[in-house]
């Protein structure tokens, strides 16, 4: 199949699929006498592979250990679990970061007037650099009262 129906069948873009063979994530296709690139079902099945480890949020670096512990018959399982565990403590920690920078934006949203008027502590915690999205929320706390 050439690479639109590649695409298709695996839920990975055309354009993704040429930067993959690029980086060396997955083997470059097989060419036709005319240059087109030609891809078998295994050639889908990895790319799905590729997609599903993308949809966990794995970086390509990972996806990439990933795939030589799939193609290797003589991996033991302990290894994988290890990095998705590993992963999952990553994600926990981003969820856990994104929750801080809400609340802090919420916090900030909430203390700006909104109004007529220029003063507003939501650019006023961006312009000073605040370090950390818990740290700029307790700054503007007397603020949340002032709001008129």
């Amino acid at each position: 199949m050439n690479i639109g129906q590649a695409a298709k069948a695996s839920g990975v873009s055309a354009k993704m699929i040429r930067y993959y063979e690029e980086t060396g994530l997955v083997m470059h296709a097989q060419r036709s006498e005319k240059g087109y690139r030609l891809y078998s079902e295994k050639d889908v099945h990895t790319l799905r592979f590729v997609r599903r480890a993308r949809d966990l949020g794995f970086t390509v670096d990972r996806i990439a250990d990933l795939l030589a512990l799939w193609r290797d018959t003589g991996r033991q399982s302990a290894e994988v679990k290890q990095m998705a565990i590993g992963h999952v403590a990553a994600l926990r920690k981003k969820i856990t970061d994104l929750e801080e920078m809400a609340a802090t934006l919420e916090h900030l949203a909430d203390c700006c007037a909104g109004d007529h008027r220029p003063d507003c502590p939501i650019l006023s915690d961006i312009a000073t650099g605040a370090h950390g999205p818990a740290k700029s929320a307790h700054r503007f706390g007397a603020l949340s009262d002032k709001k008129s």
